[in-house]
Order: structure tokens, then C-alpha cells, then sequence
């Protein structure tokens, strides 16, 4: 059964809720089911955290930037416009962050069709330099 929660605010590091308890409780510690995520433990170290995101899988800027390539853009500068409203990243930076994934093996097990099309193009286009 989920908790009785409402949104008390809204960041780019996603929505904070309140309990019924009165505590703020932020969507991504929300675990199975919607009861908070009670660990009562010391808080990961960065490593702790970013090891576990590894063995997860891709995080979700990742599995946005996979899906924003998925979609067709029409007309020059709809795929920029795009990155800059929903990622909030510069192109440039997008298209690095574009680079590294492709060469993740979490991103071609979540999303082989797009990866390895990515892939040949831009191998072609070293091909072509």
C-alpha cells in the first residue's frame, strides 16, 4: 500500500513529497511499493553509489538520451531545441555524453537496435576522415 504523500516541491533532482508523518521524502528514495526507504544506515560513499548504479544499469539521463535518439527530428535545429528543453544540456555536451554511451555495455543491452545504428554511423563517418 502506498503512502499518503503530497508534492511539496519540484528541482531538477525531482520531486520532493511529504508523508503523512510530516517528513520530506524525495521520489527516488521511494523504493518497491512507495513505503520510504527506512535504511537507517550511514548515507553510500560515492563509490558505494556509483558501483550500484553500474550493476543496475543505465541511469536516467542515459536511458533519455538513448530515447531523445530514437525519435525522427524534422528541420535543422529541432534535435538542439530538443536537448536543451528536455536534457537541459548543451549540445556539445550532449553529444559527448552521446559518445561514451555508445560505448557502454549497459546502454547496448537496453537498447542494442539504437546503439549499434549509432555505432555505424559513426564509425563511417571516422572512416570517412
Amino acid at each position: 500500500m502506498r503512502p499518503a504523500v503530497r508534492p511539496v516541491a519540484l528541482s531538477a533532482a525531482g520531486v520532493t513529497v511529504r508523508g503523512m508523518d510530516g517528513r520530506d521524502v524525495r521520489d527516488e528514495d521511494v523504493r518497491d511499493g512507495g513505503a520510504p526507504d527506512e535504511g537507517g544506515g550511514a548515507e553510500p560513499s560515492r563509490e558505494q553509489r556509483e558501483r550500484e548504479q553500474r550493476e543496475q544499469g543505465l541511469g536516467r539521463r542515459e536511458r533519455d538520451i538513448l530515447a531523445l535518439e530514437r525519435r525522427g527530428f524534422s528541420g535543422p535545429g529541432a534535435k538542439e531545441r530538443a536537448v536543451r528543453e528536455e536534457l537541459g544540456l548543451s549540445p556539445v555536451r550532449y553529444y559527448q555524453l552521446l559518445n561514451a554511451l555508445l560505448d557502454d555495455t549497459r546502454a547496448l543491452a537496453h537498447d542494442p537496435v539504437t546503439v549499434n545504428r549509432l555505432r555505424r554511423i559513426r564509425e563511417s563517418r571516422r572512416s570517412e576522415r
